[in-house]
């Protein structure tokens, strides 16, 4: 046995991608439902307009984990779905369908882990302004009290925010994800407003006694390319926009004084008022760890090793940062691109043990997309994803060895779903999902982490 007793294992899923039914039970419209029906956004023009039609089919889909060992999931509540346009009264039939899901998981017995706000932001409060409106952020906590107030009695662990780095930046910035933006004073505004509806939305759900609450983080590995100067200044700006310009006001209550001169340029300093960070820093129960690749980073434009168009400076989500730019270094990929780096797990987690006040930290993500087929035998035969979780498994017990108080570990994803702008084109599921049938396939992966859970051992 590697993983102890109460090391939790789960897996992960979000709401706009595997739900579907995007207008039943009076749901509104999300800043996604928009985005994925404007041409040329979403690869082959895909939506989440039907998904994996789990709003439909969750019963089945919860027996089917509970099959396969199961003993948590964490899934997010789609805010649209409880109050169409951000505010006012809540949708009983939003209400009920949480209400139904989180009673068949416990029936099955599965622990549900609720993220609160999972990217779809009501359509209406984005015309009003979205996140780099301040106004935004009050709108989420009295969202967040809205579903604690029908779910608390069952649900005991709650996520704020997930990943806000990609909700700021590569939608506000970027563009590349809803709301489709390249304005990098709205982004850095967006990080201040997230930041601080979590604060908020932390400070209500105390209020109402909740006693296991975070946030999630996407955090990487970041290192220069080289010893020079240039590389070493590109990598110090990718960590702070990606790592410690969202660690560092919710576990040290301040924002990082480098990031604070780079970014005085785009005007968005004002937006962070007296009392803010106090709220953004008050006490968590857990730190939410996303993690897929290691970042190596050079400030040369010319470096013949540059990731493709992805960073390019058009789309780059690091504002006033350029030339900041990814380059390989010699690991194998994913489909969706990404390098295989599991040292840079146990980098992240290690960093945080050193840098950081203690909090106990959980993996709320960590996956790979792989262009699964199914075989002529009816089954998927994903070696490649088996061999990822695996090795990002061992990094995670290398972490635990080290002192790290890492409690868990979710696997993204449960099913293939919308992949968000790259569509259906790229699977990240340990159960395949025929999008024409919805016909699901647990895949090799899906059995040996099944296996995994049950026996707590990578040895098997």
């Amino acid at each position: 046995m590697i993983f102890s007793d109460d090391f939790v294992f789960g897996g992960a899923t979000a709401a706009y991608q595997i739900e579907g039914a995007a207008t039943e039970g009076g749901r509104g419209k999300s800043i996604w439902d928009v985005f994925s029906h404007t041409e040329g956004r979403v690869v082959n023009g895909d939506t989440g307009d039907v998904a994996i039609d789990h709003y439909h089919r969750f019963k089945d889909d919860v027996a089917l984990m509970a099959e396969l060992g199961f003993k948590a999931y964490r899934y997010s509540v789609s805010w649209p779905r409880i109050q169409p346009d951000g505010t006012g009264k809540a949708l009983e039939a939003g209400l009920d369908f949480y209400s139904r899901l989180t009673d068949e998981l416990l029936g099955a017995g599965i622990d549900p882990w609720i993220t609160l706000y999972h990217w779809d932001l009501p359509q209406a409060l984005q015309d009003a302004g979205g996140w780099p409106n301040r106004d935004t952020a009050q709108r989420f906590a009295d969202f967040s009290a809205i579903v604690h107030e029908h779910l608390g009695d069952r649900v005991k662990h709650w996520i704020t925010l997930n990943e806000p780095f990609v909700s700021s930046f590569v939608g506000y910035a970027a563009g590349r994800h809803a709301p489709g933006l390249r304005d990098p004073q709205a982004a850095l505004k967006s990080v201040h407003h997230l930041l601080l509806g979590h604060g908020l939305a932390l400070q209500a759900l105390r209020a109402q006694n909740v006693a296991d609450i975070g946030i999630t983080l996407n955090l990487y590995s970041v290192q220069a390319a080289s010893d020079s100067a240039v590389d070493t200044d590109a990598a110090r700006r990718v960590d702070g926009f990606q790592n410690r310009l969202f660690l560092d006001p919710v576990l040290k209550g301040r924002y990082p004084q480098d990031m604070l001169h780079d970014t005085a340029e785009f005007g968005w300093l004002p937006a962070v008022q007296e009392g803010d960070l106090e709220l953004i820093s008050a006490p968590i129960d857990l730190l939410g760890v996303n993690y897929y690749t290691k970042y190596l980073i050079t400030g040369d434009p010319e470096h013949p090793d540059l990731v493709g168009e992805r960073t390019g400076q058009l789309d780059s989500p690091y504002p006033g940062a350029a030339h900041a730019r990814e380059v390989r270094h010699g690991k194998p990929l994913t489909d969706i691109g990404w390098e295989i780096d599991p040292d840079g797990l146990h980098d992240v987690l290690t960093r945080l043990k050193r840098e950081y006040p203690a909090v106990p930290l959980v993996i709320t993500e960590n996956g790979a997309a792989f262009d699964d087929e199914l075989s002529e035998d009816g089954a998927v035969h994903d070696q490649r994803r088996v061999d990822y979780v695996r090795e990002h498994l061992a990094a995670c017990a290398r972490a635990i060895e080290d002192g790290v108080p890492l409690k868990g570990y979710f696997l993204w994803s449960v099913f293939d779903n919308f992949e968000w702008a790259e569509g259906y084109a790229k699977r990240f599921g340990a159960v395949h999902v025929d999008y024409q049938t919805q016909v699901r396939t647990p895949k090799d992966s899906a059995l040996w982490y099944s296996r995994t859970m049950r026996s707590r051992s990578l040895d098997q």
